[in-house]
C-alpha cells in the first residue's frame, strides 16, 4: 500500500460513525422503487449539513417528483466526471423478521446510500483530492428492483415517470449528462468456503420486464362450464409452452423466464374469466433478449388460441445487459488488492452474472463497474438476508472508492482516458440508447379472432 493510499484509509476512518448511523437508519426505514422518500429526505439532510448543493427530482420542474439526487464534488480542476451510485430501494418480502410495513433491504442497498453518504464526507477531509482532476458525481438512484410492474406503469402512464428503471429514468432525465465513467459497490453474502472481501464478475443480464393478462368468460363452473372460457387453463397451456421452449435457449446466452401468477379474481365456483402474470425474459446480449421474448409471446399466445381466450402483452424495457470493460476491472482489482490483499479478492473476468441491473444501462454508454463487497449473511433477497458486519461493508466499499478515484483522475486523469480511449461503446449517446430500448414496448392483445372462426396470432 502506498503513501497516498494509507492517507486515504484514514479519510475513510474518519467518517465511520456517520457511516455506521446511515446504515442502521435506512436499515429500518425501507421504502420500494419510487416511493423511497424517508431514505431521500435523510440523505438530503445529511448531504446538505456536509455542504453540497443537491439537484432533486423531487424538485425537477421539467419532470414528475420521484425521490433522488445528485451533487458533483468538483476538484477545481478541468478533466472527466466520475459516477458513483448509491441505491434507495427496498423489497417487499413481508416474512423477513425485520421486514416494516412488509419491506426489508434485502438487497443491502441501505449499505449503499451509506457509503454515498461516507464518501460524501471523507472528499471533504483535507488532502483527500490533493493531485486529482475532474469531478466525482454522488449519485441517489431509487428504483433498482423491477417490482411492482403494475405500479409502476401507471405512474408511466400519469407522467410521472418514463421508465421502469431509476437509473434509466435518471438518463432520460439528463443527470448523468457530461459523465464519463461509473461505479457502483453492491453488497453480497459471503461463500464461507471461500472467503474473500470484494468479487467482480465480467457482467451480468439484461432483461424486458412483461406483464400479460389472459382475458376469457366466466361462467358457473359446475352447471355451465361449457358457456365459459377458462383464462386459468389457458395461462397454464401457455406457461407450459414458454417452458418447452427451455432447451431452445442457447447456454451461452444465459436465458432465463421465471413467471408469477397474480391469482383469479373469482370464486371456486366460476369460470375464471382473467388471470394476470408478471415475469422477465433475461438474457446476456440485447440481441438474445429480444430473440428469446419473441419465442415467449409465441407460447404466451398460443395458450390463450388454444382455450378460445384473448390475452394482452405489455413489455417494456427492463435492463440491458452489464459489460465491464477488462482494463476497468482490472484496475478495480489492483485497487481491491491494495486494500485487501490478493488472496482476499475474487475477481472472474469471464463469468456471467444471470441476474439484472440498471448499472447495465450505464455500461451501455460509458465504461463502469459494479463489484461487490462482502458483510452480509443470509441469502440475497431471501428472509434469512441481513447486513452482519457492516462496517466491513461500508468502509471497504468507501476505501475502494478513493482508491479508485484516486487512479482515474490523478495525472491528468491519464488511466480515466486511456480506459475511455479503448472502451467498446454499444451506443454514442444516451439518446441513441434510449431510441433503442423504446422500440422494445410493446402493447397488444396477441390473439385477434374472425367472424368466421378464424384466428390471428400478432406478438411482434
Amino acid at each position: 500500500m502506498t503513501e497516498r493510499q494509507k492517507l486515504l484509509m484514514n479519510n475513510a476512518a474518519d467518517v465511520t460513525d456517520l457511516v455506521l448511523e446511515a446504515e442502521k437508519w435506512l436499515w429500518q426505514h425501507p421504502q420500494t422503487g419510487y416511493t423511497e422518500w424517508e431514505a431521500n429526505e435523510y440523505l438530503i439532510g445529511k448531504f446538505e449539513a456536509l455542504g453540497y448543493t443537491l439537484v432533486r427530482a423531487d424538485k425537477d420542474e421539467k419532470f414528475g417528483k420521484i425521490p433522488g439526487f445528485y451533487t458533483d464534488f468538483d476538484t477545481g480542476r478541468p478533466g472527466p466526471t466520475i459516477a458513483v451510485f448509491g441505491e434507495l430501494d427496498a423489497l417487499d418480502i413481508a416474512n423477513h423478521p425485520e421486514s416494516v410495513n412488509g419491506m426489508t433491504h434485502c438487497c443491502g442497498h441501505n449499505a449503499q446510500g451509506a457509503y454515498l453518504l461516507g464518501l460524501a464526507a471523507a472528499l471533504k477531509v483535507p488532502g483527500t483530492l490533493d493531485g486529482l482532476c475532474g469531478k466525482i458525481r454522488l449519485i441517489a438512484v431509487p428504483a433498482e428492483e423491477m417490482i411492482q410492474l403494475p405500479f409502476r406503469e401507471e405512474l408511466r402512464k400519469k407522467g410521472v415517470i418514463r421508465y421502469l428503471g431509476g437509473k434509466v429514468e435518471f438518463m432520460y432525465r439528463g443527470y448523468l449528462n457530461g459523465v464519463d465513467m461509473a461505479l457502483m459497490v453492491h453488497a453480497y453474502s459471503e461463500d464461507l468456503q471461500h472467503p474473500s472481501d470484494f468479487n467482480c464478475s465480467g457482467g451480468m443480464n439484461g432483461c424486458v420486464a412483461k406483464t400479460f393478462r389472459y382475458k376469457g368468460k366466466s361462467a358457473h363452473a359446475g352447471g355451465s362450464p361449457e358457456a365459459g372460457l377458462n383464462a386459468q387453463y389457458a395461462a397454464m397451456i401457455g406457461l407450459d409452452a414458454c417452458n418447452a421452449l427451455r432447451e431452445t435457449f442457447p447456454d451461452e446466452d444465459h436465458v432465463r423466464f421465471h413467471p408469477i401468477m397474480h391469482g383469479v379474481n373469482c370464486a371456486v365456483n366460476i369460470i375464471p374469466d382473467e388471470l394476470k402474470l408478471e415475469s422477465y425474459v433475461r438474457a446476456s446480449t440485447l440481441e438474445a433478449i429480444k430473440r428469446e421474448n419473441r419465442k415467449v409471446n409465441r407460447a404466451i399466445a398460443a395458450g390463450a388460441l388454444a382455450m378460445g381466450c384473448g390475452v394482452e402483452l405489455c413489455d417494456r424495457p427492463g435492463y440491458a445487459p452489464e459489460y465491464h470493460d477488462p482494463m476497468f476491472m482490472k484496475l478495480a482489482q489492483d485497487c481491491c488488492e491494495a486494500i485487501s490483499g490478493r488472496d482476499m479478492v475474487d475477481f472472474d473476468y469471464r463469468r456471467i452474472e444471470t441476474g439484472s441491473s440498471d448499472f447495465g444501462d450505464i455500461t451501455c454508454v460509458m465504461p463502469g463497474i459494479q463489484m461487490n463487497a462482502a458483510g452480509c449473511s443470509g441469502t440475497l433477497h431471501g428472509i434469512d438476508f441481513c447486513v452482519a458486519e457492516p462496517g466491513r461493508l461500508c468502509m471497504n466499499s468507501i476505501k475502494f472508492l478513493l482508491f479508485i478515484t484516486d487512479e482515474l483522475l490523478r495525472d491528468n486523469a491519464k488511466k480515466a482516458a486511456d480506459i475511455c480511449a479503448q472502451f467498446k461503446y454499444q451506443f454514442k449517446s444516451i439518446p441513441e440508447y434510449l431510441k433503442y430500448i423504446d422500440e422494445i414496448t410493446l402493447d397488444k392483445d396477441a390473439v385477434v379472432y374472425g367472424e368466421n372462426g378464424s384466428a390471428v396470432l400478432d406478438y411482434v
